[in-house]
């Protein structure tokens, strides 16, 4: 194990700084994502059916969504959102990175006779023009991407929009993360998350409160030595934050929750719930 390597990464990188580039497609990590995201007891990935299902509920009554209806379910995962959406007569498009939850997404659609168009691609390249009656972006997709990409998807997002569009998203607050803290530690496994044989995994947080900016860091250290950085950032928001970046690049906030469940908001909330429209 190269020892000045690893102390090297125990310094802050800058905001942003790219880990390990197959990050969300790599063959294992891919499939143990897709086990959290299918697994109904816990949020890691995905949140719970119920909680799924109610917010599917509200969105269709909030934004008045009718039978026929398009929508665009950006980073959709294995089509939990989807298939429910789908289910109610809306025509929704899924565009996800992952090879392994867009083949589970298809799958599920042709088993359960769900006609729903499912794409392997990078969002920040989404070229669609005048499309989709609304566009979801749900549990934080927004958080992990910088400056840039952000700016860059929402363009992409108004652009794939009819006039007068709806665009549906959530990010985390700053409480959030007081309330989950750091993650600091270390441990051995014969396998896991990250690989599929045995390693050794340094996880450490990084804040940069000045920003409003979180990393979560995972060193991995394989038995032959190799090393591999995966980083998650995260953009924390409040209120004015984010209604400035949406009405910055082109949508107006029509209402603010603390979820997307209907939940009114409240300062002290840990997620922030947005529902906007192209100005």
């Amino acid at each position: 194990m190269n020892i000045e390597t690893i102390l090297q990464l125990q310094e802050n990188p800058s905001p942003f700084t790219a880990g390990e580039p197959l990050f969300w497609d790599d063959p294992h990590i891919s499939t143990q994502m897709l086990k959290a995201h299918l697994n109904p007891n816990h949020d890691l990935a995905s949140r719970r059916p119920e909680t799924i299902q109610q917010s599917v509920a509200w969105l269709i009554a909030k934004l008045g969504l009718q039978p026929g209806d398009a929508v665009l379910d950006l980073g959709c995962g294995p089509g939990l959102y989807a298939a429910q959406l789908a289910a109610q007569g809306l025509r929704v498009t899924g565009v996800d990175y992952s090879h392994r939850s867009i083949e589970y997404a298809t799958q599920y659609a042709q088993q359960h006779n769900l006609v729903i168009q499912y794409r392997y691609q990078d969002y920040l390249t989404l070229a669609d023009e005048n499309l989709y009656d609304a566009a979801l972006l749900i549990y934080g997709d927004f958080c992990p991407l910088s400056p840039e990409q952000r700016r860059q998807l929402l363009q992409n997002i108004r652009r794939a929009l009819k006039p007068g569009g709806y665009f549906v998203l959530d990010v985390t607050t700053p409480a959030h993360r007081r309330q989950h803290g750091n993650h600091n530690g270390w441990y051995a496994a014969e396998t896991g998350f990250w690989k599929p044989g045995p390693h050794l995994v340094l996880e450490e947080g990084f804040d940069y409160p000045e920003e409003s900016i979180y990393l979560d860091q995972a060193v991995v250290v394989e038995g032959n030595g190799r090393i591999s950085i995966y980083r998650n950032w995260f953009q924390d928001y409040t209120r004015e934050t984010i209604t400035r970046e949406l009405e910055a690049d082109g949508f107006a906030v029509c209402s603010v929750w603390n979820d997307l469940r209907g939940t009114p908001f409240t300062p002290d909330t840990g997620w922030i719930g947005l529902v906007t429209q192209t100005c």
